[in-house]
């Protein structure tokens, strides 16, 4: 796993990264940026999460993707950023997912908060997520065509009217 010339996370935090890799075997374990960073297949995620939790990554923070059009063999890879407030770490989980199946398992049983945070991905970038109980349009209006914050959506094409707002005229 590529990371930075920064020191690595204490002794006690490898502790945790190797017993995540230990639950999950596909799991690949790293650092990066200070932060302890896991890249696992779709098919683990909800495992993997579900460990991080028993371990004390008791928040999931953020969901977002990445869109890497033209530079990766695999386009997108989803981001998710777990918290552990009792042990005052955090856990990034990157799960690569390929443009012509974009789903990944949903977090919500893991996770509640996560709903939020998935539907979000969703609309903007395309990205399913399995088992989700309502996967809707959070930000676009719902017969929005296409996913914004794909980088193969054009730029200024269209005036973006988000939910709830008034009409331009």
């Amino acid at each position: 796993m590529s990371g930075d010339s920064s020191p690595g996370p204490p002794a006690a935090a490898d502790e945790v990264l190797a017993s995540l890799s230990e639950a999950v075997p596909s799991a690949e374990a790293g650092h990066s940026v200070g932060d302890h960073v896991i890249r696992v297949p779709a098919e683990d995620l909800a495992r993997l999460a579900g460990a991080a939790r028993d371990h004390g990554f008791e928040m999931c923070s953020d969901i977002t993707v990445v869109d890497y059009l033209g530079k990766r063999r695999v386009r997108f890879e989803v981001v998710v950023n777990l918290l552990s407030v009792q042990h005052n770490r955090r856990l990034r989980i990157l799960v690569p997912v390929p443009e012509g199946d974009p789903e990944v398992p949903s977090l919500v049983p893991v996770y509640p908060g996560a709903n939020f945070l998935e539907r979000e991905a969703y609309d903007m970038f395309g990205i399913r997520f399995a088992g989700h109980p309502d996967l809707t349009r959070i930000l676009m209006p719902d017969d929005w065509m296409g996913h914004p914050l794909r980088r193969d959506f054009e730029v200024g094409a269209v005036p973006v009217q988000f939910k709830a707002s008034p009409r331009v005229t």
